[in-house]
Order: structure tokens, then C-alpha cells, then sequence
């Protein structure tokens, strides 16, 4: 199966839709996706496709906005050689290479009303002609489409014809945008962190601040994850600092430096729990002499000696079982094994 790397959340939302296509992949009707931009409507068609019995056969795509109106009927439905200037040979098109297989079309609300009235006839009867030919062919194809359209209401503006829509309609998938999943936010800034710091050759990704969580909870995501993945992709590489958690959280490329560039807590934000971190106590002036120490110090390894010190600590405590010493320390389970192998205490316990 292909690796579908954005599905990533365990919100009820999300869960949801994942259970309804799975359930939705063993029928071979055609099935309609909406959701506003950046969702993840293609992912879930390729979920669909590899979890249905056709999924060794094609998975083809097309986006029905990027073709002009006379293009795209010749990349759906072929051509014959001579079917139009510059047409020398016959053209295959995308329901010729999906036999037995999928077809998935995105934007499918900007096809023109041409275009829809062959999809219907492909829907109802399994059968096309290409431009510029009197040949029919046969199609067993599945079709997926998807759009962030309204498209109950385009056909009842005579946009969209209201006769595929019922066709398309068997049952939709509903995609919940980015805001309403706010429990995936982090998971999935988390991941994309960690493919960056990867790509920049870190050993490990150090976190996000307790700021930088709030704020990429808090904030909107109109483009939902795909905006997401873009503004932690930058976030990380703007950081350019390996063993510190990024704190600046930057959604708009083109402010320029000298203006203010993170992302805004709202007036009524959301509440994150800090790390649960009981056991430190706020340091009095009684203690200050007893707990800092003695200066002039290198700082960078004093620094170094307190973090081994508390993972250590940690790892003691939750008897050297990694994931609670990362629940312990507020750390996720990859940054503590990032951390790990930095201070090489990787192995310090005979049985890890």
C-alpha cells in the first residue's frame, strides 16, 4: 500500500472519516469527497483505492481545474489522431489508463457541463467515446471525485448537473478541517518537525516551546494541513538550532523581518496542560546559593550535566521504561530517544 503520510490524528472527527472509508473501499460505487482546501481529499482517495479489491490495478488523477475546457475532455476520454490540429496520433486517455482500476478527479466543480454529461453516461452505462471518434469504448473504472465546492447549490444554479451530483451521491465523505481536529495539531506539527529536521541533517528534533504549542493550537488554519506542514517546515529551518525547542512560529513568509512575524494567542485560547513536572520546585532565595553553582563555569556543559542528570533521574524513576520517563520529562517518546542518543545513554540500562 502507498504510504499515506498525512493520515495522522486520533480525534473523533478524523477517526471517523477514516472508518467510513474503509467501510466505503470494499463497494464499487462512485463516491464523492468535500472538504475545503488542504484536507486531504486525495489521501483519502488513495485509501479508498488500496483498501478495495482493486487496489493492484491503476490509481490515475486529475485535477479538474488545472485543464482548460477542450483539453480536459481529451484527457479524460482520449482523442483520435486528426480529432483537432496538432492531434497526429491517438491519445490515451486517463479512463483508457484506469481500466480495472480508479479514477480520482479533484475540483470536479469546474469541470464543464460537457465534460459532466459524458462522466454521468461512464456512471450509468460504462461507456465513452474519445474526441473525434464514433468508436465506444467500455470502462470499468471506479470513480472518486472530490471538491471544496458547493455543489448542492451550483446545481441549483444550473452549474452543476443535479443528475450526476445524485449519482455521485451514494455517500460523501466529509472531511472536518484542520480547526475542528485541534487535538491532531501537535501530532501533525510533530511529524512534519521531525521530517525536517531529518532533511537538515538533525539528529533529532528538540520540541516545540510551551508558546510555540499554544500558538499552533490556537491558530485557525484556513489552509489547513497543508498550510500546517509549510509553517512548520519554515518554523524549523528559520530556528536553525538543533538542541533548542522552536518558539517562533511563522505563518506569513512575506512580513518582512522588521515587522512582528509569530502567530497571535487569541484573547480566549484554548488551554494546553504544561508537562506535568511535580516534582520541581520553584527555586527560593533560601536555595539560590545551594542549587547554582559556583561561576566562572562553562555554561553549555553545566547545561549538558543538569539535562543527563534529570533523564537520568526520570529513567531511574519509571524503572528505565522510556515512553513513561518521556511522559515524565513532558517529552514525546522520539524527542526523549533523540536525547538519548545525543548524551550516548542509550544502552546505560542492561535490559534497553
Amino acid at each position: 500500500m502507498q504510504k499515506q503520510d498525512n493520515l495522522i490524528g486520533e480525534s473523533e472527527a478524523f477517526l471517523s472519516v477514516l472508518d467510513t472509508a474503509s467501510r466505503l473501499a470494499s463497494l464499487n460505487r462512485p463516491l464523492l469527497i468535500l472538504g475545503e482546501r488542504g484536507t486531504g481529499k486525495e489521501l483519502i482517495a488513495q485509501r479508498i483505492h488500496y483498501l478495495s479489491k482493486r487496489w493492484d490495478q491503476p490509481l490515475i488523477t486529475l485535477n479538474c481545474a488545472a485543464l482548460s475546457e477542450g483539453v480536459i475532455d481529451s484527457e479524460l476520454f482520449g482523442h483520435e489522431a486528426g480529432a483537432f490540429t496538432g492531434a497526429k496520433g491517438r491519445h490515451q486517455g486517463r479512463f483508457e489508463r484506469a481500466e480495472e482500476g480508479t479514477l480520482f478527479l479533484d475540483e470536479l466543480a469546474t469541470a464543464p457541463l460537457g465534460v459532466q454529461e459524458k462522466l454521468l453516461r461512464v456512471i450509468e452505462y460504462g461507456e465513452y467515446e474519445r474526441v473525434g471518434g464514433s468508436k465506444t469504448c467500455q470502462a470499468n473504472v471506479r470513480l472518486i471525485c472530490a471538491t471544496n465546492a458547493d455543489l448542492p447549490q451550483l446545481a441549483r444554479d444550473g452549474k452543476f448537473r443535479s443528475d450526476l451530483l445524485d449519482r455521485l451521491a451514494f455517500d460523501i465523505i466529509h472531511l472536518p478541517p484542520l480547526r475542528k481536529r485541534q487535538e491532531d495539531i501537535l501530532p501533525l506539527a510533530e511529524y512534519y518537525a521531525v521530517r525536517m529536521c531529518r532533511e537538515m541533517g538533525y539528529g533529532y528534533f528538540a520540541g516545540f516551546s510551551y508558546d510555540a504549542r499554544r500558538a499552533l493550537v490556537d491558530y485557525q488554519w484556513p489552509g489547513n494541513i497543508r498550510e500546517l506542514k509549510n509553517v512548520v517546515e519554515r518554523s524549523v529551518f528559520r530556528h536553525s538550532q538543533e538542541d533548542i525547542p522552536v518558539d517562533d512560529i511563522i505563518t506569513d513568509p512575506f512580513t518582512p523581518p522588521w515587522q512582528e512575524n509569530t502567530l497571535k494567542k487569541n484573547d480566549s485560547p484554548p488551554p494546553i496542560t504544561p508537562p506535568a513536572n511535580d516534582a520541581v520546585e520553584p527555586i527560593s532565595h533560601t536555595d539560590t546559593d545551594r542549587i547554582l553553582p559556583t561561576l566562572p563555569i562553562d555554561f553549555r556543559q553545566w547545561q549538558q550535566q543538569q539535562e543527563i542528570s534529570v533523564i537520568q533521574h526520570a529513567l531511574k524513576q519509571s524503572q528505565f521504561n522510556q515512553r513513561r520517563a518521556a511522559d515524565q520529562l513532558g517529552l514525546s517518546y522520539h524527542q526523549l530517544r533523540g536525547l538519548l542518543r545525543k548524551y550516548q545513554l542509550v544502552g546505560s540500562d542492561p535490559s534497553h
